[in-house]
């Protein structure tokens, strides 16, 4: 069942997946060679709980980690590790905070210094393939409007591959809420957009096939052919005119001019 959200709801979902946005931010000083996923993890974690959140993943459905941290290849839902990230590596971090009685979800993938051509336009156009779909979000339109415009770009414009197994979903008191918001989809098809609700939009993006499977632990994806996969992700409240982005990625954008081993990939 769909939630439509009141304005003091969707000012409480902004607040938490702000403090996402904040923890993506402070993990941008830490990224670099050397470093092991399962420090960023720890790092997210504190930062999360000394503001006043929960990590809306850890425990959820048995995952053991704050972060989803997924490594090239790796789609989504891998697990934080003795891993040290190296130069050439993209990281995806999906994040999630409680607080307030309110989840909030985003997700930003990061080059690791010096990245192929190849590589960092799949960034930029996933990137640029949620704002697209975000375009999409006002009431009146349908489901299928955001995946037709994801679609449309990614899979139609630049052949890449556009998981069809993992979507995007409603947001609110719950981590996953109606109604599932896939990548791809018709024009004029799906639920009704209607002010009030709140949904993540989530691309992800694969530079060659759009089939994936999961490894033995359960919860990593990874894409199918081995090729790179990218993923960008915002909460956003949909609206008559215009979403409203309730996440942030202006701030880890900021932090990245201060990085040395970071790139802007826009």
């Amino acid at each position: 069942m769909i939630q439509i959200k009141s304005a003091e709801e969707i000012e409480l979902i902004r607040i938490s997946s702000l403090l996402v946005s904040q923890t993506h931010a402070l993990l941008v000083e830490y990224i670099k060679p050397g470093v092991t996923t399962s420090k960023l993890d720890q790092i997210a974690e504190q930062f999360i709980r000394d503001n006043g959140g929960i990590p809306s993943f850890k425990g959820y459905g048995g995952f053991p980690a704050t972060l989803c941290i997924s490594t090239n290849e790796q789609v989504v839902h891998g697990f934080p590790s003795s891993r040290e990230i190296i130069e050439g590596d993209i990281l995806s971090i999906d994040c999630g905070v409680y607080k307030n009685g309110f989840h909030g979800d985003s997700a930003f993938t990061f080059p690791i210094g010096d990245v192929s051509e190849d590589i960092r336009k799949l960034l930029q156009r996933t990137l640029n393939s949620l704002h697209l779909g975000i375009e999409k979000a006002i009431a009146g339109n349908r489901v299928g409007d955001i995946g037709f415009a994801i679609q449309n770009y990614c899979e139609y414009t630049y052949k890449y591959g556009i998981v069809r197994d993992l979507v995007g979903h409603g947001v609110g008191k719950d981590l996953h809420e109606d109604p599932q918001v896939p990548n791809y989809g018709k024009r004029g098809k799906g639920p009704m957009l209607q002010e009030g609700m709140v949904i993540a939009i989530e691309p992800m993006i694969n530079m060659g096939t759009f089939e994936v499977r999961t490894l033995s632990d359960k919860w990593t994806v990874i894409t199918k052919d081995g090729k790179p996969s990218a993923h960008f992700e915002h909460t956003i409240a949909v609206k008559k005119q215009k979403a409203d982005i309730l996440s942030d990625h202006n701030l880890i954008f900021e932090a990245i001019k201060k990085s040395e081993y970071i790139k802007d990939f826009r």
